[in-house]
């Protein structure tokens, strides 16, 4: 996708960023969520050539160069073979196959169209994380990003981000100019499909890029960045009147649309891809490795992985923030060694992040 050219920061924005690229300054943070209003009120007016989406993570993802990344699940990891992104891409095929079959033989509304246009398969596979595809999710509400933003904040913060696309003109929008397009699932979606409509979401993918591509940094969303905010997570934060958006809205039960993907779900499971759980215990045996050597006592008996890491913890070489990441890591570890079967797709994607994570501060406390 093109490059966002010209955006406009507000003046705290600037002072905050400063010399350094937006993407890998720290979030701005504003502690009430009639600030962050009046923020994004500002860079609507000031990037008027831009409609803005938002979207809000538990986590502020960043890449070796220190920037917060944004890629699709499908084109997540540092180090992507060929070989895994097609394994990937044939995964995602072979869901699509099932979500016709499904829409079809259930009679749903809009089975006919779904037939034909791959761009809705993938956006209702992607929002209801059946499956990694090209697409990324976002909201045209900041009420949604926010409450996104808490519910899913492994801390006392969560991060909300602000992108800007061209404007959209149809239910599902390709721009040339940009490269971008566009979905919008309350559009797109049948009735039955509760979860869109609450969310208000919407979906965005670089245009006419499946599993070949030249530059990889080219489908990174960072390049449509805007503004990042970091907010509490406290209910202070909403101020009178408002209030973080609970689950249960957001994930509404009687979703019909959300039970037929679950079924699709279970079926592709069983043959979950060797390659992505391989990804996870090569770097596993890697962070193994090294807990054990930065553990080594002149003692007989080899230190288990759970005693390095308490080791390491209690003699301040690593912290107690990296202490509880190695912990869970180690316990998602034995259940890829005896349940692979039961782990969420989605799943594999973010502890393999963060493992990767986790070998970067040992090494850098190393």
């Amino acid at each position: 996708m093109r490059q966002l050219l010209n955006r406009q920061l507000t003046k705290e924005l600037e002072q905050h960023v400063g010399s350094k690229q937006l993407e890998k300054a720290d979030a701005f943070p504003v502690s009430t969520y009639r600030q962050l209003v009046e923020q994004v009120a500002k860079l609507s007016y000031s990037n008027m050539e831009c409609l803005l989406f938002y979207r809000g993570q538990g986590t502020d993802f960043r890449n070796k160069a220190g920037a917060s990344t944004f890629y699709p699940a499908i084109y997540r990891g540092d180090y992507l073979p060929q070989r895994e992104l097609n394994d990937r891409f044939r995964l995602l095929e072979d869901a699509s196959r099932q979500l016709r079959e499904l829409f079809t033989s259930e009679g749903v509304q809009g089975a006919e169209e779904l037939r034909w246009k791959i761009h809705i398969q993938w956006s209702i596979l992607q929002h209801y994380q059946v499956c990694a595809t090209p697409l990324i999710d976002l909201t045209h509400s900041l009420w949604v990003a926010c409450s996104f933003a808490q519910l899913e904040a492994k801390g006392p913060e969560g991060f909300v981000y602000v992108f800007g696309f061209p404007y959209v003109m149809n239910r599902i929008s390709h721009n040339s100019e940009h490269d971008i397009v566009n979905v919008r699932l309350l559009s797109i979606c049948p009735p039955e499909a509760l979860r869109p409509y609450f969310q208000e979401g919407y979906l965005a993918a670089t245009e006419d890029i499946t599993n070949e591509y030249d530059d990889k940094s080219d489908l990174d969303f960072n390049r449509r960045l805007i503004a990042k905010f970091s907010i509490p997570g406290a209910q202070t934060f909403w101020g009178r009147g408002f209030g973080r958006l609970p689950e249960s809205v957001l994930y509404p039960k009687g979703d019909r649309i959300a039970k037929l993907c679950s079924a699709i779900e279970v079926t592709i499971r069983r043959g979950l891809l060797p390659a992505e759980l391989g990804t996870f215990i090569q770097l596993w045996a890697d962070l193994d490795s090294a807990l054990l050597e930065m553990a080594a006592r002149p003692e007989a008996r080899l230190l288990s992985t759970r005693e390095a890491i308490e080791q390491l913890s209690r003699k301040g070489l690593i912290d107690r923030d990296l202490s509880y990441s190695l912990h869970e890591l180690r316990k998602f570890r034995n259940k890829v060694v005896h349940e692979p079967k039961k782990i969420p797709l989605e799943e594999i994607d973010d502890r393999t992040e963060q493992l990767r994570r986790a070998i970067a501060r040992l090494r850098q406390d190393a």
